[in-house]
């Protein structure tokens, strides 16, 4: 790490060492390191269909094989376009590998990630999750804020879980592409 680029030179000139290496520490763990392979899932409730219906993911995945996906936003281009509908095509042979559930997650509201559930034909295939107030996507320490979308969203990325452990996990490079994430890269 460049000390330099954490303090400025006026800083520099008049703090003693002690204080620009704290200051140096203090500042690299405000920096968002996201969840690893090896990690356990956050704790955390999720919703589907209403806000009544919680569906706690850490709990949901023990003893199971998920595939979880996340998106900036439903009915956006190229979520809508390209990364549901591919999970949604491959859904069959991806269960036929060992797969249990499919979850898509979205910085949205219930009703909007069942209503795009069911416009894009998810039902029975991909389980539509809404993270309302980003507290998943927080936790992972992927979130990115994106005005023109309203604010805080998720990158976009795909993961494995194994009994709650992430075995696999793909972070779009620059947090809304359409690469590493698709259901085409996805590594069982």
């Amino acid at each position: 790490m460049n000390l330099c680029k954490l303090v400025s030179r006026r800083t520099l000139q008049s703090a003693q060492p002690c204080t620009l290496l704290r200051r140096a520490i203090q500042s690299s763990s405000t920096l968002n390191m996201p969840l690893k392979v090896g990690d356990s899932i956050p704790n955390v409730d999720l919703f589907e269909d209403t806000p009544a219906k919680k569906v706690n993911l850490a709990e949901l995945a023990q003893g199971k094989k998920m595939i979880v996906f996340a998106v900036p936003g439903a009915f956006t281009p190229g979520c809508s376009k390209t990364h549901l509908p591919g999970y949604v095509a491959k859904a069959t042979e991806l269960k036929s590998k060992g797969v249990d559930e499919i979850v898509c997650i979205s910085v949205n509201d219930p009703f909007v990630m069942s209503a795009w559930g069911k416009d894009m034909k998810a039902e029975g295939k991909i389980r539509m999750l809404a993270d309302t107030a980003a507290q998943f996507t927080k936790a992972m320490e992927l979130d990115q804020t994106i005005g023109p979308l309203g604010g805080i969203r998720s990158k976009r990325y795909s993961m494995v879980i194994e009994n709650g452990k992430i075995t696999s996990l793909q972070v779009e490079p620059d947090g809304t592409g359409l690469s590493c994430s698709l259901a085409e890269a996805i590594v069982l």
